[in-house]
């Protein structure tokens, strides 16, 4: 469906309603197009405004994707009045509603109404990704430091995984600032890096370089290198740490395994301790392994084919 160049009439709508293959859905196939074509916005108003007449009201899922349009244009106000509308509407929304609205109020100089959202999110769900690093990224690019961690470590708290664009913002939005607690949080997140053995895509590096170089009274200096073989950097002559576990390490890792995910809680539901026993004799006699397939995860990686043909 091409969406119009400007806004219609009632009557236009409804001819071009009339002639659309399936009437009950026209809305909904018209807005997507013109999200994908980022149409004028007053085109869509005019179509909400003739459904509004015609049925007395706009459904929620038409009004989502009305939203949708709206954030990727950036028009805040009507961001504010669709969340005025759907509020009175609807008790709660959607993750994917709200992952909007605070996203389009976070990249606008109302960016702390999104926090005001979130603190509403806050209070039916655990807010997604989404709703925390647009909120985080906005109150860093006003230089709001302390704000930005305190929802960052908030975040973690909640077992919620950042990406690496939001860990790089900190870093982008921190060059040349003084602070010993903001530094120190900074380093709290390469050493979150470290401990999860997440590597720093170019870009993400770069940042890091530049942060560095830019602290004051700092002499720091990065250099892009090749670690070699040994584990030696060329540039500074660091070694770097070994990731290969040690014996005591693998022990520890072997046991918690067995203890918490083979034995677990439910062990003997459907097995016998004689079976579980002779499992990790099998188990014990053809170490070491080089590849392990989980036949459970296997029987479902095609959801159209029968799970007894995977297996």
């Amino acid at each position: 469906v091409q969406p119009p160049e400007k806004p219609l009439q009632a009557e236009e709508w409804n001819k071009l309603r009339e002639n659309f293959q399936s009437p009950e859905i026209f809305e909904e196939v018209m807005l997507n197009s013109m999200i994908r074509c980022n149409s004028p916005i007053d085109v869509a108003k005019s179509l909400l405004t003739h459904l509004a007449k015609r049925n007395g009201d706009i459904a929620y899922n038409v009004l989502v994707k009305y939203l949708t349009l709206c954030v990727q244009q950036g028009q805040v106000s009507e961001i504010r009045d669709v969340y005025d509308i759907m509020k009175v509407r609807f008790k709660i929304l959607e993750s994917g509603a709200y992952n909007l609205l605070i996203r389009g109020l976070s990249n606008s100089n109302q960016w702390r109404m999104a926090l005001t959202v979130l603190e509403e999110v806050k209070k039916i769900m655990i807010p997604s990704r989404v709703c925390y690093e647009s909120c985080i990224k906005a109150a860093s690019r006003h230089q709001e430091m302390k704000l930005a961690f305190e929802l960052y470590n908030e975040m973690l708290a909640k077992d919620v995984v950042p990406t690496l664009d939001v860990l790089q913002s900190f870093f982008d939005f921190s060059r040349g600032m003084k602070g010993a607690e903001l530094q120190k949080e900074l380093f709290g997140i390469l050493l979150y890096l470290r401990e999860n053995q997440i590597y720093p895509h170019k870009t993400f590096m770069w940042s890091i370089k530049l942060w560095f170089e830019s602290l004051p009274g700092g002499n720091w200096r990065g250099h892009l290198t090749n670690i070699k073989d040994s584990g030696q950097c060329p540039v500074c002559k660091h070694q770097l740490e070994d990731s290969n576990l040690t014996e005591e390490e693998y022990s520890n890792l072997s046991e918690r395994i067995i203890r918490d995910v083979i034995h677990g809680t439910d062990t003997f539901r459907k097995t016998s301790p004689k079976e579980l026993e002779a499992f990790q004799t099998f188990v014990e006699n053809r170490l070491p392994f080089d590849i392990v397939i989980d036949g459970l995860n296997v029987a479902h990686i095609k959801s159209r084919r029968m799970q007894c043909e995977n297996v």
